[in-house]
């Protein structure tokens, strides 16, 4: 059986209590929230299609903001609407890596 969703993003949305980089420091709440309006916009959100996850610390504080995209495996870092536009459209509809934003 194959897994729930075609692609799977999760963004860590980590904030540190003690000063330490994390992603949250970047605002990557609001920009999961932002994908996930896109998604939904595309009519691509859910079962099936793409989801957008929140996610706790994944590891990469001094990288971040991080996001992966499974099944591939792939680490981006972002900064903007505009780079999630790209990784949302590229990747996560289009299946292209965005190499450019990849860590």
């Amino acid at each position: 059986m194959s897994g729930m969703f075609q692609r799977h993003a999760f963004f860590c949305t980590n904030q540190r209590q003690d000063g330490r980089a994390c992603c949250q420091d970047h605002g990557a709440m609001e920009l999961r929230k932002y994908a996930q309006k896109r998604l939904r916009e595309a009519a691509v959100n859910g079962p099936g299609g793409v989801r957008a996850n929140a996610a706790g610390c994944l590891d990469r504080c001094s990288e971040g903001p991080v996001l992966v995209v499974y099944p591939e495996g792939v680490w981006y870092t972002y900064l903007s609407q505009d780079d999630v536009d790209r990784i949302v459209d590229e990747h996560l509809i289009g299946g292209h890596i965005v190499e450019d934003l990849r860590i």
